[in-house]
């Protein structure tokens, strides 16, 4: 099985470098070689038997794009795969049959001069429901939408300070069926990634909810005086998602102590009652709580220690897909939406599952 996966990937990377000059070809063969050595039989670390019902046996994690150090934000659109290379401060659409490239850079910090931190690009991202690309612009401080599928806009910026003061760095981000946004503001886009960062204006790293974002018109100023903060008590509050009925939004905490939240999603959008639902900090694998998806059944899927975690709703672990590095996000794709890819430190990864996940915006 695994030696398959390896000649199919390779067979694609020659056919995509068939009109390149010879040193980008060059490169392309050795990130499709080397993404062939990274496509591999599926390992997880199994806890219940209910994961049966989940990760099909003998399944395939197969490696479709690599070369990078710090890959997030993946979402299906127009055809393609968008995905953050965060270090590089760039979005990169990879096509099937074409592999990547750069739809926009940079995607976040847009200074003259050298950033000199870690995370200069943007972050999450996601689609409203008229399919609109919206991006946690992390570096830049912001959140912003593409108006269109062209790299060079036109972008509307839906979110940039609170009570007049700049957001931190907008991490995650996911729209309810009522078109608010929520998205986290954690401090990992400042040079430092401290709270003791001098660019750092507020006092905490919040979840908030930007009410009427869907609404927005295009090119029009962020509704600042409506941005509401929900969370305030959260150290680094990371990836978010919705219960399939939308009445729990479940927040991960990356660091210092690695955990799930769970909240009570009230009628008018704000989250009350907020409950621990699970605690990783025991675990020494490499990788910490980040993005989160949720399948149909209520299935909860969260990067974390070793790989993607998968929980039951009620907040049961059910096992890990091992990854063998670090895992930042996830997200659904196929006609079916049964696949998931996910990126990771390196490389952008996909496998297929036996339940559907949900549509980024519920009823669409």
């Amino acid at each position: 099985m695994r030696w398959t996966w390896v000649l199919r990937v390779l067979v694609v990377g020659m056919a995509v470098v068939g009109g390149m000059g010879l040193a980008t070809k060059a490169k392309a063969l050795k990130a499709a070689s080397d993404c062939a050595q990274a496509s591999a039989a599926l390992r997880v670390d199994r806890l219940d038997a209910a994961l049966d019902r989940i990760v099909p046996a003998g399944g395939v994690l197969e490696c479709i794009a690599t070369g990078y150090t710090w890959t997030e934000g993946p979402v299906w659109a127009d055809g393609g795969l968008f995905f953050a290379d965060i270090p590089a401060n760039r979005i990169l659409k990879w096509t099937p049959g074409k592999g990547a490239a750069t739809f926009l850079q940079p995607s976040g910090y847009k200074g003259a001069a050298a950033y000199g931190g870690p995370e200069p690009g943007s972050n999450g991202m996601t689609l409203d429901a008229r399919g609109r690309l919206t991006v946690a612009g992390h570096a830049q401080r912001n959140v912003y939408r593409f108006e269109g599928m062209a790299s060079g806009g036109p972008i509307t910026v839906l979110a940039d300070s609170y009570k007049g003061k700049k957001l931190n760095s907008p991490n995650d981000l996911v729209y309810r069926s009522d078109g608010s946004l929520y998205f986290t503001d954690p401090p990992y886009g400042f040079r430092t990634q401290k709270d003791n960062d001098p660019e750092k204006e507020l006092a905490v790293n919040g979840v908030y909810r930007a009410a009427h974002a869907l609404r927005q018109k295009a090119g029009a100023e962020p509704a600042r005086a409506e941005l509401q903060l929900l969370v305030g008590d959260l150290p680094r509050p990371n990836g978010l998602a919705f219960s399939p009925d939308e009445k729990t939004m479940y927040v991960s905490n990356s660091e210092p102590k690695k955990f799930w939240m769970k909240y009570r999603v009230q009628a008018d959008g704000s989250l009350t009652d907020g409950k621990l639902f699970y605690d990783a900090s025991a675990d020494p694998r490499p990788g910490n709580p980040d993005g989160v998806k949720v399948d149909v059944e209520g299935n909860v899927y969260g990067a974390g220690p070793g790989g993607v975690w998968i929980f039951t709703a009620e907040g049961k672990p059910l096992g890990t897909i091992l990854i063998g590095e670090k895992v930042a996000n996830l997200t659904w794709a196929g006609a079916d939406r049964k696949t998931l890819y996910i990126t990771a430190s390196t490389s952008v990864y996909r496998v297929k599952l036996k339940i559907a996940g949900l549509p980024l915006v519920l009823g669409h």
